[in-house]
């Protein structure tokens, strides 16, 4: 069996050989940042997103304490994978044409992240594992769905800093980042906490239109449009949608205009390669989009986490706030949906236009 130290450069060589920019090791200690998690689930910012308020048998907040979730974890692999692509940001096309509307970066490419992650992790996995030469070894992966608050891990692996728009930015490559953990029973050698870069700087909480960035590294996500857009089921609250402007799933605004994201490469990776349909997509297109058409064009996307009936919501929110009465006649055929939430959001939107 290899030494810690050996075990952390085979991890690191391996990451990179699967393809993740950014690799690290993170202790399992409660960071500072973690005493605010279960304050945060109390005062309702969480929404409707139930499972980030998972417990052990004690009643114990898994995500608060990673002795709470894994008791057996001595080490956090954090593998971070860039997924920018060279395509223009939501705040440079968003006041261009009032006929499309915005989908996350994140989702325009042929592969939901998970499915692309995920098997670059078992990588770095199946090499600690090889390295330690012990049948005896705990290892699980996780990708956005593990008990582990995964931005304090990275932060803390080395991977970057939390900015004041609650993202993981890193100095050299910016904030279009997934993040895949490895929690292993096995001790390994930790990198060092990156320094906090943001300094004065407050453009992501100036941006964002629904004032969801109730302070710096705080997020209410009951006003956070890519919650609204993507976890949020049933009518959006009114006095949010005009703020939701014509984002249909998804949000950048908060990472579009952060200086650190001025000279982020673009990926390489092919399952991030953005569909130019995808990108700033028509809006009557999305609302007139038939169970078929959804089911067949989002196949493996994050998109179909939204459900058909979702983005449709999404889409006549999003017609309602483009100002365009062309798009009365579709906004009246969805008034009369059979989906109560997509026909009252139209019946909005007609209001707003007319």
């Amino acid at each position: 069996m290899l030494r810690s130290a050996a075990i952390t450069a085979v991890v690191t060589q391996a990451a990179t050989k699967a393809g993740f920019e950014l690799a690290g090791i993170a202790p399992v200690e409660d960071a500072p940042e973690l005493e605010y998690f279960p304050r945060w689930i109390a005062d309702g910012h969480a929404g409707e997103m139930k499972y980030l308020e998972a417990r052990d048998e004690q009643g114990r907040l898994k995500r608060a304490s990673l002795a709470h979730a894994a008791p057996w974890a001595r080490s956090v692999v954090v593998c971070a994978l860039n997924y920018n692509t060279a395509q223009p940001y939501s705040t440079e096309v968003q006041k261009k044409d009032a006929e499309r509307g915005w989908i996350s970066r994140y989702a325009w490419g042929q592969q939901d992240y998970h499915d692309a992650v995920m098997p670059r992790l078992r990588q770095v996995e199946a090499a600690m594992r090889n390295a330690c030469g012990s049948d005896e070894v705990v290892t699980r992966c996780y990708v956005d769905t593990g008990p582990i608050v995964e931005r304090v891990a990275a932060k803390y692996a080395g991977i970057g800093w939390i900015g004041k728009n609650t993202c993981i930015i890193n100095q050299k490559v910016g904030s279009w980042l997934f993040l895949g953990v490895i929690l292993t029973s096995i001790e390994l050698e930790t990198g060092l906490p990156a320094p906090d870069r943001c300094g004065s700087c407050t453009r992501c909480i100036e941006a964002c239109p629904t004032d969801a960035l109730i302070a710096p590294y705080q997020m209410d996500s009951n006003k956070c449009i890519a919650y609204l857009t993507i976890e949020k089921r049933g009518a959006i609250p009114d006095e949010l949608r005009a703020g939701m402007g014509r984002h249909v799933f998804g949000c950048d605004i908060c990472q579009d205009v952060c200086p650190w994201n001025r000279r982020a490469p673009a990926t390489e990776i092919a399952e991030f390669q953005a569909r130019p349909e995808l990108v700033n997509p028509a809006l009557d297109w999305l609302a007139e989009m038939s169970a078929e058409e959804f089911s067949r064009k989002f196949r493996g996307s994050p998109v179909k986490r939204a459900k058909r009936n979702g983005l449709r919501r999404n889409a006549a929110i999003a017609i309602g706030n483009s100002g365009e009465r062309k798009f009365l006649p579709v906004l009246e055929k969805l008034a009369a949906d059979e989906d109560e939430v997509v026909a009252e959001s139209a019946a909005w939107a007609i209001q707003k236009l007319t």
